[in-house]
Parts: C-alpha cells; structure tokens; sequence
C-alpha cells in the first residue's frame, strides 16, 4: 500500500488517534460493534462526550454507526487503521535506512 503523506485523511486518523479514549473506543470497537450508550458508561465523562469522540472516529473513517433498533452500534474499521500502520511502516523503512547507513559510516571510522 503506497502512502500519500499529505493525505488529509491520514492526518485526520492520526488526529484521532492522539487521544487515549479514541484509542480505547476504537480498541473496544474492533472486537465487536458496540452501542454509544455502552461505550459510554465506561467513561468518567458525559454520554455527549463520548458521542463527540465517536464523531472524531466516524470522520477520520476508523469507525461507522449503524442503527440497531433503537440503538447506535459503532464498529471499527479495519481497512482505516491499515492506512495508518502502513504509513508509519513506510517511516519506519525510512529511518532503519538512515540507522544502517550511519552504522556504515561509523564502522569505516573505526577501521
């Protein structure tokens, strides 16, 4: 998967990711959908709170709501947080390239 740094997207999942209930709402996601209301009873804050982080989620694409009844289930997105983990793969390629060639150039000083 090839990555456009300048994505807005991508800059909108890491935005979204840098928070750690985004994290944790997004963690509790991936395991299976789960409603707004139960995500948030396992928060010290409001129920609008937590609708605002799931808000944060659905725009960066990490999670989508779908109506259940009467309720809202959030589920995660796979395909989403495979665009993050291959851009920060692709920096991490960058920077182990640059570690082996200063590697290089400090064994030949040694020598």
């Amino acid at each position: 998967m090839v990555v456009r740094y300048d994505d807005m997207q991508l800059s909108q999942i890491f935005r979204a990711l840098a928070d750690a209930t985004r994290r944790d709402i997004l963690r509790r996601t991936l395991v299976g959908a789960v409603s707004v209301s139960g995500l948030a009873v396992d928060y010290a804050m409001s129920f609008a709170a937590v609708q605002k982080h799931v808000a944060v989620l659905e725009e960066a694409g990490l999670v989508i709501k779908e109506t259940a009844g009467r309720e809202r289930l959030v589920r995660a997105v796979p395909t989403q947080i495979a665009r993050a983990r291959a851009c920060l793969d692709q920096l991490e390629l960058i920077w182990r390239h640059r570690l082996n060639a200063l590697d290089a150039v400090l064994a030949e000083s040694k020598e």
